[in-house]
């Protein structure tokens, strides 16, 4: 049996692309979850064994910029992730390799080119455009390698930090206690290496995928 997460949070290319992978693999007993964000992406972690591979946006709820990714590579290391967007330059196409994803898919490819991605990924290959040889920096790859040490829990906290939200917001939001909220903090802190809530957003923004995106998080924030 195949089993495929696929994380989008518009529900019509979500269901119109669980639909085409489900007429790919007719004959083929296969199992699709859908997932609106990177929090339902851990939930059905948790829940489900066995997943083959992660289908995930690169804009999602819970997440700025290839945080998502960068978090569930660290998690579950042994589930690959392909990332999706409508921007498939060769910069994102190349953060997202640096950042642990298995392949990248246009949201513009045609369906022969998304099935032959695939069955490519299941088969343990990667699947990317030209590359250029130097990707990411060794500050920037540091940086991801201690968000992916983060907990699930952690890295909602983090997120939540990183959008402005205080310790009493976070709380209201996730149904905890300030004082849990406090702990979660004191970790995300040390395992950062940071003191400040302002250098969290510093860290949760050099991971996005442009200037233009770090803006516009900025005003949305």
């Amino acid at each position: 049996m195949i089993k495929l997460i696929v994380a989008d949070d518009h529900p019509l290319y979500r269901a119109a692309l669980s639909q085409t992978l489900a007429q790919a693999f007719d004959g083929q007993e296969t199992l699709l979850f859908e997932a609106q964000s990177v929090a339902e992406v851990h939930h059905l972690l948790e829940s489900e064994e066995d997943i083959d591979l992660i289908i995930l946006d690169l804009h999602m709820p819970g997440a700025q910029g290839f945080s998502g990714l960068i978090n569930l590579r660290g998690c579950y290391p042994e589930i690959p992730v392909v990332m999706v967007s409508g921007n498939d330059s060769v910069d994102v196409q190349s953060k997202a390799a640096s950042f642990g994803a298995a392949g990248f898919i246009s949201k513009s490819c045609e369906t022969p080119q998304l099935l032959e991605a695939m069955q490519a990924l299941l088969a343990g290959e990667h699947w990317f455009g030209e590359l250029p040889e130097d990707r990411e920096s060794d500050e920037k790859e540091e940086l991801a390698q201690k968000v992916a040490s983060l907990t699930p829990h952690q890295f909602r906290v983090f997120v939540m930090i990183a959008q402005g939200l205080l310790n009493k917001q976070i709380a209201y939001h996730l149904g905890i206690s300030e004082p849990t909220v406090k702990s979660h903090v004191t970790a995300i802190f040390k395992k950062l290496g940071v003191r400040k809530r302002t250098e969290v957003i510093i860290v949760a923004n050099s991971l996005s995928e442009s200037v233009e995106d770090l803006n516009q998080q900025i005003l949305e924030s």
